[in-house]
């Protein structure tokens, strides 16, 4: 059965995206031949902070990549409430990376393969330098 994402709490999509992008970042580092855990960890964390994933969602947004209805998505997850507080970024940081995970969950969430993988690399491409 499928999942009718549309209907999801934005939350919900950006719990689901932030366990996508983290298993995507961890399999790039081990395709790129980082293999010491310690490094490995310290690594991931330039790619799935919360600053670097606003950056990228910001990024996308100045630069028109996404469809209307991915930005609807993104506007979604950005205004939503955690009830939590972040402890090291602003909380404008943090609603942009929950934007961030929000985005990637519905893709995940709504079987958007193609589409997905394109973002993911895109996301990791821009945090490495490599504009996209």
């Amino acid at each position: 059965m499928k999942l009718d994402v549309k209907q999801m709490k934005s939350l919900s999509l950006a719990y689901m995206g932030d366990a996508i992008y983290e298993v995507y970042v961890r399999e790039h580092l081990l395709k790129s031949g980082q293999v010491k855990p310690n490094n490995l960890h310290q690594s991931a964390i330039t790619f799935v902070s919360g600053k670097a994933q606003a950056k990228v969602i910001l990024h996308w947004l100045d630069i028109g990549i996404l469809s209307d209805e991915e930005a609807k998505v993104v506007a979604r997850g950005r205004n939503a409430k955690s009830g939590s507080t972040p402890k090291n970024i602003s909380v404008q940081t943090y609603r942009y990376s929950t934007a961030f995970e929000a985005l990637i969950g519905y893709h995940y969430l709504d079987e958007n393969e193609d589409r997905l993988e394109e973002l993911l690399r895109k996301a990791v491409n821009f945090i490495e330098g490599r504009s996209e």
